[in-house]
């Protein structure tokens, strides 16, 4: 079969090693070929019992052991879910790029293995176009996106495809691969569920996890380029999966396959990680916010007070819901019990995600605890406030329900 195939023109190293490697590489289609073990320690001698060099990662998928040529790449990508066929009989391929790898397509190729079409796939690394034509579905190289043809490259010209018309943030092979598939794989974690509730958190999901990559990978930045940031963010996820590379002075980079399907467990790991947070967590108490809203003039007559009976992530929900009810707004303060049976009084931030509040507790009152703040608020049991104001304590409701009218009232 080697001799059949010439050695493809781009090697340029010399040596029976790479005229043998050449050859791998030309002959696309021994990637989904089921060798015996007697092939493969056939094969062998012709290496000189050494790997194939970096730089051919499907030709190392094929001598790497074992009774199959198309075995996954590593013990990670070996994992079955299931088995998915394509239409000759042959398992599932995804192809993506070897070389250095990045979050986005390490994410990508973790996701499509969580369909049910891709269920077991294996994963072939090489930038080879005759390999990548032989795979079921490429993601991040190929300088195409065709979703009819499962190619889900993103690096080609002209290319300036959104997750939809509401966000701007350009996709990445993740993103790509989410926008098609993310829906099934949402539901496939919380079975049972209602579709609009799986669609609530495949959104939740992109603006919250996916997004972050596609930006990354792209290139752009959370905030405007003439801003400064105060301080370096160096333990993101995309960081610590690039920190999975082999670092510029290492010499022996034969593990890429390996160190790439940790990249993808590492990045699969963290999606499904906030996936079920978003599920088993945040969606729950998206109902505890309706309703504490309804209710918000039972607890004051302004409506800017809520009144939870336990503590739950109720901030987006809030923004939600005022801006459904077209009251985005209205509500400064909740309420809710502390671990200790105490309740805490806490400012409703200007966003989701800001550290500014809409109106934060009085500045005398800030720093200031026990007994000194009850004298100088005039409230019973008071406890605490936060020395920048968006949070504060109080005994019982009675005295948390008063720092909130005092707060309203501008004392």
């Amino acid at each position: 079969i080697l001799s059949a195939h010439p050695p493809s023109p781009r090697s340029t190293t010399g040596g029976a090693l790479t005229t043998t490697a050449a050859r791998v590489r030309s002959a696309a289609f021994l990637v989904s070929l089921s060798l015996t073990s007697a092939t493969l320690a056939a094969l062998r001698p012709a290496l000189g019992g050494k790997r194939f060099p970096h730089g051919f990662p499907h030709a190392r998928l094929l001598l790497r052991g074992g009774s199959s040529a198309a075995a996954p790449l590593s013990p990670v990508l070996s994992q079955k879910r299931g088995l998915s066929m394509s239409s000759d009989g042959v398992k599932k391929r995804i192809g993506t790029h070897n070389g250095t790898f990045h979050c986005d397509e390490a994410l990508a190729c973790f996701l499509l293995r969580r369909t049910k079409a891709f269920e077991g796939a294996s994963v072939t690394r090489t930038r080879d176009p005759a390999v990548l034509e032989t795979m079921d579905a490429v993601v991040d190289v190929g300088g195409t996106y065709e979703p009819e043809k499962l190619r889900f490259d993103h690096h080609q010209k002209g290319f300036e495809e959104t997750f939809d018309g509401a966000h701007q943030t350009k996709l990445s092979s993740a993103g790509l691969v989410y926008r098609h598939f993310g829906m099934e794989v949402i539901a496939g974690l919380m079975p049972g569920q209602p579709e609009d509730a799986v669609k609530l958190i495949y959104h939740k999901v992109y603006d919250n996890v996916i997004e972050e990559l596609d930006a990354v990978d792209n290139g752009v930045s959370c905030y405007p380029a003439d801003i400064a940031p105060k301080y370096k963010v160096s333990s993101s996820l995309p960081q610590r999966v690039g920190l999975m590379n082999p670092s510029w002075n290492e010499e022996d980079v034969s593990d890429m396959d390996e160190r790439f399907g940790r990249a993808m467990s590492l990045a699969g790991g963290e999606f499904i990680e906030h996936a079920s947070y978003y599920i088993k967590a945040w969606l729950p108490a998206r109902d505890m916010v309706e309703k504490a809203v309804a209710a918000r003039v039972s607890v004051d007559a302004s409506g800017k007070i809520l009144k939870f009976d336990r503590g739950c992530p109720w901030k987006e929900h809030l923004f939600d819901i005022e801006k459904s009810a077209g009251i985005l707004g209205t509500v400064l303060y909740v309420l809710y019990p502390d671990e200790a049976g105490k309740w805490r009084i806490q400012c409703v931030p200007e966003r989701p995600d800001s550290f500014q509040s809409r109106k934060p507790l009085p500045e005398p009152w800030r720093g200031v605890r026990d007994q000194a703040l009850s004298d100088l608020s005039g409230i019973k049991g008071c406890v605490f406030v936060h020395a920048s104001g968006f949070i504060g304590g109080c005994e019982t409701l009675e005295g948390a329900l008063e720092m909130a009218r005092a707060s309203i009232a501008g004392v």
